[in-house]
């Protein structure tokens, strides 16, 4: 039983019994395979499914703003304000790329949860050249890429989607 005479009133706490995504880790604490999760609130005449979308939906908010720190919004490394400027569009656009990747990505696959150190790693650092042939383009990667398949999977993703006007 918590006690929560020390909090501020009108605060609860809501504890939810959920299934782990496949592949998940279990914890310690996971009991019968099921893990339980909880939040704080103070919001109140809401309703219960209202406040656990928008738990969820700052969590999701959270990863991204992780993800904008690892892909080089951890600091600013120039001195002028309108250097630093660029260097937040750069990296802004760093976060959509990656973003895109991670949507992309073939859905029985893990790369959709990699952090940026992994995808930069695994698939941006692989080499490759966009080639012209018979009107044509064509995306050449090296050969022995081990992730290469991924990359080839999204593009032909990208290729099958419905042209706008």
């Amino acid at each position: 039983m918590l006690e929560l005479s020390g909090w501020p009133k009108g605060m609860r706490v809501i504890v939810r019994e959920e299934r782990p995504h496949p592949g998940a880790q279990l914890r310690f604490t996971d009991a019968d395979g099921l893990r339980l999760t909880a939040f704080v609130t103070n919001t109140g005449r809401r309703q219960l499914a209202d406040l656990e979308l928008r738990h969820r939906r700052r969590a999701r908010a959270e990863n991204r703003l992780r993800a904008s720190k690892a892909t080089g919004l951890t600091n600013l490394p120039l001195h002028g304000y309108a250097h630093n400027q660029i260097w937040v569009a750069i990296a802004a656009h760093a976060v959509e790329l990656t973003a895109w990747t991670q949507k992309l990505a073939p859905t029985g696959h893990d790369a959709r949860r990699w952090e940026p150190k992994r995808l930069r790693l695994r698939l941006f650092s692989i080499t490759g050249r966009i080639a012209r042939h018979a009107r044509q383009v064509h995306l050449r990667l090296a050969s022995h890429a081990p992730w290469a398949d991924l990359i080839l999977a999204a593009h032909q993703r990208l290729r099958d989607l419905p042209r706008l006007a």
